[in-house]
């Protein structure tokens, strides 16, 4: 890497405490940032994984409150569930602590007392909604509503799961009480709020340039463009102050003010510090080594939902406090979705980890390979249990089982088991290029990994596996056994040290399969990473093991048995049947001019889900609509179709298009909208009475 640092601080973001890990949670953050810590280990470097349980906020209340249970039960039910399942897929952690643990509350409260007195928090008191039947404030997720930006009516009041939209409750379009159901009142309360418009100025220079305080702190070049997109969108939309207290009883107490608790972006990612002091008091370091040193480069994994925070929140934190480091790098993944559908804890629509655990036991690297293979680094991927299986079978049993199987068993058959001797004279040409050219791939794995790119990281591991097998294949070793024992030998020495190097490169990726890989070759130690780029790991003479099944082939009735259990836990969630809204008078509904309307063309509108651009043929003349119709009908389903259109409701821009009317739809119980179809026998233009 360029500009080598002392260290390296590896963080992956805290999962809430209020349920179980699945497959979205890895693939989005953690794998990565695992692969990335175990690549750093193996280089010799000096790198600190730190992570821990997210157990305050309101998503661990709510949690509570479903089960009949106080928080302090949930956090430390999931906390040891999280914590086993990580452990058991392998996930390196160096610590995995905890937000309700005595040190965590003390270092934020530490932390909030100091950018309080120092000025950098103000007072403010505003209207926030209130439960009346609850008699409570609502924390940002206590409160559920229509996202103004995607129109998807299950928003939170902090943040829009859909689209990813960060937003306030006052934001929310008819907003409801998650507690209650029922339609919160805005009542005073007052707040420490953190000014980020003070910082508008460093932390766009910071995002944009990779600069602060004439210093570079990161080179932009090296961030994933989503990742710079989000937060230069979030920036140029103008900062906002934001609320760093909370009236909840569940949190970090604020020092001196009871009834009030840290607001959990401020508490959760002080975590990442707390956990960094617990491990190096334990292990007699400074804490303050990987948080104050420019020596140090902090490097944090998280999914796109979190994008702003740690990006723009976390780092205006961090210098208001004054001398930490600020983050790197903030290589955040996109999302990981299941069977045509996105993974919904609500809907249980997931492969939770700790069943996947217990359902293919042994098999923690198939699931981490798959997980890696379609790792959302630039947009979301899909995860389906067809796709599973055939990489599972097709790649890891067929190319690399097959490969050291055939290795290991023609080296026990014609040479008891022993690396036969290298004769470099009787090399060819294409042998030659041939060792090259894994070393080559080699060095383009390390690269790949330092920049992020795990999935062609790990193609290109499985490269090295075709190399090798296509080598072992082509030369015939069986058959050359008769007259060209010296040439068999050779084959056979190469591409046993070929595997020696794929137990080096695969073990960030695939640790457990690494070392039954090791075990196979009988080496009792694990190498640097620098020794794969070596000819020789394995001498003349050493004794190998015997060749294990590095993977069973996964079955169709393996595959069929999930989908199916799938099917069966999904919950259905009805949307409330909605409430006729207020009588009106004859009159009133004479004022709307209700048509039938053409569709003559239909296009998605840019850098938005659920919009469409239709333009609508009224008979004597054209209009164009924007309709959020998009997630329910192709451009290509509705050309063609007639639809009833509201004709003079009055236009409005909408994402830069000025929309004329409106296309009525109907709206199920399960919230999909459906074209409203005319007669037959209608034409474009009739008026609707």
């Amino acid at each position: 890497m360029a500009n080598e640092p002392k260290r390296y601080l590896v963080t992956a973001a805290l999962p809430y405490a209020n349920g179980p890990l699945h497959i979205g949670h890895i693939g989005g953050a953690y794998l990565s940032a695992d692969i990335y810590s175990r690549y750093l280990r193996s280089k010799g470097r000096e790198v600190l994984f730190v992570c821990g349980s997210d157990e305050h906020g309101a998503a661990i209340t709510l949690r509570a409150r479903k089960e009949g249970k106080t928080p302090k039960e949930i956090v430390d039910y999931y906390h040891e569930k999280m914590r086993r399942s990580f452990e058991d897929l392998g996930i390196s952690f160096d610590i995995y602590h905890r937000t309700s643990s005595i040190e965590h509350i003390e270092m934020s409260q530490s932390f909030f007392q100091k950018l309080k007195e120092s000025g950098s928090f103000e007072a403010q008191t505003s209207q926030q909604y209130y439960d009346s039947e609850a008699k409570q404030f609502l924390a940002d997720r206590y409160i559920m509503g229509t996202c103004p930006k995607c129109s998807n009516e299950r928003a939170y009041g902090d943040q829009c799961e859909n689209c990813g939209s960060s937003l306030s409750p006052l934001d929310l379009i008819q907003p409801k009480s998650v507690l209650t159901g029922s339609t919160p009142e805005l009542k005073e309360t007052t707040h420490w709020y953190l000014p980020m418009q003070n910082h508008e100025s460093w932390v766009r220079n910071y995002i944009k340039e990779g600069l602060d305080d004439s210093k570079k702190q990161h080179e932009p070049s090296e961030w994933k463009a989503h990742v710079l997109g989000q937060c230069m969108s979030w920036i140029d939309g103008g900062l906002q102050s934001r609320a760093m207290t909370r009236d909840l009883d569940w949190g970090v107490p604020v020092p001196g003010e009871p009834g009030k608790v840290l607001y959990v972006w401020l508490d959760a990612p002080i975590g990442y510090i707390t956990n960094t002091k617990v491990w190096a008091d334990a292990h007699q370091r400074n804490w303050e080594d990987y948080w104050k040193s420019e020596d140090t480069r902090m490097i944090q994994f998280i999914g796109k939902d979190n994008i702003v925070f740690h990006c723009i929140i976390f780092p205006i934190l961090l210098k208001a406090h004054g001398s930490f480091i600020l983050p790197y790098n903030v290589p955040a993944n996109e999302f990981v979705n299941l069977e045509g559908d996105k993974i919904s804890t609500s809907r249980n629509w997931a492969v939770w980890l700790h069943e996947y655990l217990e359902d293919f036991p042994g098999k923690e690297d198939e699931l981490r390979y798959v997980l890696c293979s379609i790792m959302p680094e630039q947009k979301d991927s899909e995860f389906t249990w067809s796709d599973y299986r055939e990489r599972v079978n097709n790649e890891l049993a067929d190319i690399l089982g097959n490969y050291l199987n055939r290795v290991i068993v023609l080296t026990h058959k014609y040479f008891e088991g022993r690396v036969p001797a290298l004769t470099e004279t009787l090399m060819s040409e294409s042998e030659l290029n041939l060792g090259l050219q894994v070393t080559k791939s080699v060095e383009l794995v390390g690269k790949k990994i330092e920049e992020f790119r795990f999935r062609e990281a790990l193609a290109e591991v499985m490269n090295i596996a075709r190399t090798g097998n296509k080598y072992l294949t082509e030369s015939e070793p069986w058959k050359l056994i008769k007259t060209d024992q010296a040439r068999v030998a050779n084959i056979l020495h190469q591409n046993l040290n070929y595997l020696a190097k794929i137990s080096i490169v695969i073990q960030p990726f695939l640790p457990f399969t690494s070392a039954k890989i090791l075990r196979a070759l009988n080496i009792e130690h694990s190498f640097g990473w620098d020794h794969a780029t070596k000819n020789i790991l394995l001498e003349e003479g050493h004794q190998i093991g015997l060749s294990p099944i590095l993977f069973e082939k996964v079955t169709e009735e393996n595959i069929d048995f999930q989908v199916e259990k799938l099917r069966k836990s999904k919950v259905v969630i009805s949307k409330p049947s909605e409430p006729f809204l207020p009588e009106v008078g004859f009159e009133d509904f004479q004022k709307m001019d209700l048509r039938i309307a053409g569709v003559k063309a239909a296009e998605k509108v840019a850098k938005t889900k659920k919009l469409l651009k239709l333009t609508l043929d009224l008979g004597t003349e054209e209009r164009t609509v924007v309709s959020g119709i998009a997630e329910n009908y192709e451009p290509s389903d509705i050309i063609g179709r007639k639809v009833l259109y509201l004709a003079n409701l009055s236009p409005k821009e909408i994402k830069g298009i000025k929309s004329h009317g409106m296309v009525l739809m109907a709206i199920g119980t399960d919230g999909k909208m459906s074209i409203i179809s005319p007669v037959e026998n209608a034409s474009a233009g009739d008026v609707v009475r």
